[in-house]
């Protein structure tokens, strides 16, 4: 399946597409673009938009969610350490709102240099993919669950 979503990823949209390769959608193919065309994509290419404006799944939903908030919801709704993750993507991705968790800080401070040590989105996406590993393995372990 094709999903696609705004070009130069950072916070939500690096998070989004790990998570969708990881748990939602093993095979995607990611398609980066400006964010004026992502609606445009999605219709033409029957893609599943992210974190764009007139995506499926926009920057903030009705319910204040993040698109990998919206994802984990429909998605993963049992998996404990994908909803502190969650919380941490909410947190990095907005700021300084209510549900900022302390290591919102941290992701956003690395979201930062994606783009300093990585070519494209397509690179950002596979580097940061060992990052979002090991914070999901930690927020296993902490929850007591290994694997």
């Amino acid at each position: 399946m094709k999903w696609v979503t705004r070009a130069r990823i950072r916070v939500n949209r690096t998070a989004t597409a790990w998570l969708i390769r990881r748990f939602v959608d093993p095979a995607a193919v990611l398609l980066f673009v400006e964010a004026d065309e992502v609606a445009a994509v999605q219709a033409r290419e029957g893609a599943t938009g992210f974190d764009a404006p007139g995506a499926t799944y926009p920057h903030r939903d009705a319910e204040g969610r993040c698109s990998f908030e919206a994802l984990v919801d429909e998605h993963c709704p049992g998996d404990v350490a994908l909803q502190e993750l969650a919380c941490i993507v909410h947190g990095a991705d907005f700021g300084d709102e209510a549900r900022w968790v302390p290591e919102s800080e941290g992701l956003r401070a690395i979201s930062h240099g994606f783009p300093l040590v990585a070519r494209d989105d397509h690179e950002i996406l596979q580097r940061a993919a060992f990052l979002y590993d090991a914070l999901y393995a930690s927020l296993k372990a902490r929850h007591g669950a290994v694997g």
